[in-house]
């Protein structure tokens, strides 16, 4: 595969979204096409079973398989074939949200999850996944008077930090692919971050 698979990860409210289009404007502007996508969704399937696990209550067993589910169909008819053309594809999270939402968060055993990472992506993994950290607090404060949560973002701080710690031993298990970058700091600040990694590439 000759294109490049770049994933954003990190709590909501950690800024990622904030730096999609600039990463999508970068890339465009260097001759690329870019493929924006996001998870859980990316698909017409997708996006259905989004809006599901967003919303509905579940098992943890059974969110983890949604989740895998809906990957399965999104490495299978979007990611992969946007690769193989030789695409940018930008993803909002990817599989390393699995092992921190339903890992970290839920208690779900690793072995179960890399189990089901094995069987959908086939060995496909992001070339760089940025990873904007922050203390789970100062993000619950910036989703602060966003409208309407889901459920994941209503659990409580516990949970949050359980999720965060998840994270970044997956970064330190995975440190050329993982790039921890500080989320705190301004706009301005962690943009300057997100270009020195992605000059790179």
């Amino acid at each position: 595969m000759t294109g490049l698979f770049i994933t954003l990860e990190g709590l909501d409210g950690a800024g990622k979204s904030t730096h999609l289009a600039w990463l999508q404007c970068r890339f465009e502007g260097l001759g690329r096409r870019v493929v924006m996508t996001r998870e859980p969704g990316g698909t017409p399937l997708g996006e259905r079973l989004r809006a599901i696990v967003l919303n509905e209550a579940m098992h943890p067993d059974t969110e983890a398989l949604v989740m895998f589910a809906a990957r399965r169909e999104h490495v299978e008819t979007v990611i992969r074939p946007a690769l193989m053309r030789g695409d940018v594809v930008i993803s909002d999270r990817f599989s390393d949200a699995s092992f921190a939402y339903q890992g970290g968060g839920r208690g779900i055993a690793s072995l179960r999850l890399e189990i089901l990472e094995d069987w959908v992506q086939e060995g496909l993994q992001p070339d760089l996944t940025l990873l904007f950290d922050l203390p789970e607090a100062t993000a619950q404060a910036r989703m602060q008077g966003r409208g309407e949560t889901d459920r994941f973002e209503r659990e409580q701080i516990d949970f949050h930090r359980r999720v965060r710690a998840a994270y970044l031993a997956r970064a330190a298990r995975f440190p050329q692919r993982i790039r921890v970058l500080d989320g705190s700091l301004g706009v301005e600040a962690v943009a300057a971050q997100v270009a020195r990694l992605v000059e790179g590439l």
